[in-house]
């Protein structure tokens, strides 16, 4: 069975359908390319056949390549895989090229067949790639279909002639934030933008029209039209020039050079406009195979949309445990957390009791959640109705009595165990013996906290990331009691709201926190030791790091950090590692700096809350070596105490599933997403090489930096950690 079938009608259109039929959107495949090309050469061929519409069976037309077909092209291309890769998109460029040509004289560009493309709804990557070659794009006036390129966000780049054909069609400016920021449309905007031609209620009907009344010249690309000009001018003219250069600044201001895809998009379009537009789409195919040549595009790949994706599905979710959906949440805590956690819940059409001890706090909590609704509604994002059964969704209340009902309690009150065990004991008198029981916490130990439970095996910890309506990511934590029917019920809600759970086992600071840590203290180390923080902040930036290891200590406030110091301090003893980190946490605490909140820590701000740049108070008391270290150095160290960290979670038993550490590394706290996370950054490494750093930086800074003896072991046998552990990935 193949992917494209064709039928010929009686009024002269032939219609190509493209419908996999295991999929739920269409999807190519590397043979799905053989099937579509002789399809075309039949109807070229075919003397009845006046023109061709192309469509799809689905609801959507595409949602683009195949993204393990992608993962796996290099691994494909044969022993010289840079030469299999390059011929392979080319035969790519060559079918849709025919597409393009359709038959016509090359000489006179008259006699070629018209086809016409047919959107019944979205259309990503190469299901936009392959309607661009054809002559004219119809689209349903679906608001809910998303037309676009968005390659960039899996650090790729439209690579089979959309590059190129959407510069050539728009300009390169106009094009920029379709290529590099993935920008999607609905068919309105869409088609105001110039990507697609024209709105139809039944797009096939009028693509079909279109085809039977199209005119030589109608089929004739710009590009391939004699006198043609780029939009805006191509780089040898004054205006496209300037657009250039400032987009050359703007990629390099963006990434900061570390995703390579974004400086390989910006090179094909700058040489492929000085060139013929067939030579432009060579230009293109070499630069893309050097991007499938580069790891971080597998990496990226695989962690943020192929691993994600499965962990979404439910690859860690025992598998004997039937549909666990939830009914109705109860939410302790109406705080910033509490009320998140209700808005999500609301969101998606789950009855929410939000409960505090004071009623004004409640109803501030559910004030939160509709104030965000009603922005959305500001923005067209929903319908005032839409916000309002939104609203009506959330109780606030300060009686315990209200979540009787409740098929999962989300507890998020503050960080003290004895005001979680109390309010467990109170929650526990009212609810059913179905109910499960989540704890909201970043670091107190689960099993402890689920002594207080008069039934641990359904008491769970569930840490959100704040703000939690933004994050993505949710840390779900078995207690060494917590059974599977509440892992269930905890992966099935956080599904149900649209987030990304790993699961992890219970141990100090879980997983994310466990590698957040040791990013931030090896930073405020770096103060103390008198390397320049500006060193320091944008030696993180530089290798990926959303945010310096200061200013995440300033978001998060220093007082906290402090807190779970002592904490940490309290419960390790003679073993405590972090003294010189406290050393300048204490003082800095001490002097009221407890960063954007106070308006003061490692740097200023300003009475808005902006910040003003690096504090001279903390130079001033912690001056700078006269001799700095390289740059490679502090990255290093920085990135070392994350990864070194999740070596460890895995060896430890708290990781169960490296997918896991790598989606959850990105999204929980943004480790270097070009990397694929930080068990990715290490295969990318290799092993070998990670434990002789490992051995240099202990040399250097401290047994912190020691090398697991997973790693070691792993560096001995010359092994990945997606070599030795992916068959695990694979079976869940």
């Amino acid at each position: 069975m193949t992917d494209f079938t064709m039928e010929k009608g009686a009024d002269g259109v032939a219609v190509i359908t493209w419908d996999v039929k295991d999929k739920s959107m269409n999807v190519m495949t590397l043979e799905a390319w053989d099937d579509l090309e002789a399809l075309i050469d039949d109807a070229l061929a075919d003397d009845a056949v006046k023109g061709v519409v192309l469509t799809s069976g689905k609801d959507s037309f595409a949602g683009g390549m195949d993204l393990n077909v992608i993962a796996r092209m290099k691994e494909m291309a044969g022993d010289d895989p840079a030469r299999g890769l390059f011929d392979g998109i080319m035969n790519a460029h060559r079918i849709m090229r025919k597409i393009e040509r359709a038959g016509m004289d090359p000489k006179t560009l008259k006699g070629g067949k018209p086809i016409a493309t047919a959107l019944p709804g979205t259309a990503l990557g190469i299901g936009l790639e392959i309607p661009l070659s054809t002559h004219r794009i119809f689209a349903s006036p679906n608001p809910k279909a998303k037309i676009g390129l968005p390659e960039i966000m899996v650090g790729i780049f439209p690579g089979a002639g959309g590059t190129t054909r959407l510069v050539r069609k728009m300009g390169a400016m106009a094009a920029s934030p379709f290529l590099l920021e993935g920008k999607l449309s609905d068919p309105v905007r869409a088609q105001k933008a110039g990507i697609i031609d024209e709105i139809s209620a039944n797009p096939v009907e009028a693509a079909k029209e279109w085809v039977l009344n199209a005119k030589d010249a109608d089929l004739v690309k710009p590009w391939d039209a004699k006198g043609y000009k780029m939009p805006g001018g191509a780089p040898y003219h004054p205006a496209g020039f300037m657009t250039f250069v400032g987009a050359s600044a703007m990629v390099n201001g963006k990434t900061k050079g570390v995703y390579p895809a974004a400086k390989a998009l910006l090179s094909a379009v700058y040489e492929g406009a000085l060139v013929p537009f067939d030579t432009a789409l060579k230009v293109e195919a070499r630069w893309f195979t050097n991007i499938l040549m580069n790891p971080s595009s597998a990496a990226m790949i695989r962690s943020l949309f192929i691993n994600k994706e499965a962990l979404e599905k439910g690859a860690v979710r025992p598998a004997d445990v039937p549909d666990q959906k939830v009914q109705k949440v109860g939410v302790l805590g109406a705080g910033m957390m509490g009320a998140g956690i209700a808005l999500v819940s609301a969101q998606a059409g789950i009855d929410v009791v939000l409960l505090d001890r004071e009623q004004t706090a409640a109803d501030k909590g559910k004030s939160y959640a509709t104030d965000h609704f009603a922005k959305g509604v500001s923005r067209k994002k929903i319908t005032e109705e839409q916000a309002r059964q939104m609203g009506d969704r959330i109780e606030a209340t300060t009686s315990y009595d209200a979540l009787a009902e409740c098929d999962l309690i989300v507890e998020a009150v503050f960080e003290d165990p004895k005001i979680k065990a109390e309010v467990t004991a109170k929650v526990d008198a009212v609810t059913g013996a179905e109910c499960i029981f989540a704890t909201n916490t970043s670091t107190l130990p689960i099993t402890e906290l689920a002594k207080a439970s008069k039934d641990p095996e359904q008491f769970i910890g569930i840490h959100f990331f704040s703000p939690v309506e933004k994050m993505m990511l949710v840390e779900i934590i078995k207690g060494k009691q917590t059974g599977d029917r509440a892992v269930a019920k905890a992966l099935d809600f956080v599904r149900q709201i649209r987030k990304t759970p790993i699961v992890v086992n219970d141990a100090r600071f879980f997983y994310a926190n466990r590698c957040i840590i040791p990013y931030i203290n090896e930073g405020i180390r770096m103060v103390k030791e008198g390397v320049a923080p500006a060193l320091i902040e944008n030696a993180a930036k530089l290798v990926g790091m959303p945010l310096g290891p200061l200013q995440l200590v300033d978001e998060t406030s220093i007082d906290l950090g402090a807190k779970i110091a002592r904490a940490t301090k309290a419960a390790m003893g003679d073993a405590y590692p972090d003294e010189a980190v406290d050393e300048v946490i204490f003082w800095m605490e001490e002097q009221g700096r407890l960063g954007r909140k106070s308006a003061a820590g490692f740097y200023d701000y300003d009475d808005k809350g902006k910040r003003q740049g690096l504090s001279e108070v903390v130079a001033a008391q912690y001056p700078q070596a006269e001799d700095q270290p390289d740059l490679i150095d502090v990255q290093h160290r920085l990135l070392f105490a994350q990864s070194l960290e999740a070596v460890r979670a895995l060896e430890d038993g708290v990781l169960m599933d490296i997918r896991e550490g790598d989606v959850g590394a990105i999204l929980g706290w943004g480790f270097a997403p070009w990397s694929g996370g930080p068990l990715s950054w290490l295969d990318m490494i290799g092993a070998p090489y990670a434990a002789e750093r490992c051995d240099a930086l202990v040399a250097a800074y401290g047994e912190r930096f020691a090398c697991p003896d997973l790693l070691r072991e792993m560096a001995d046998k010359d092994q990945s950690f997606y070599e030795r552990f992916g068959a695990q990935a694979k079976a869940a």
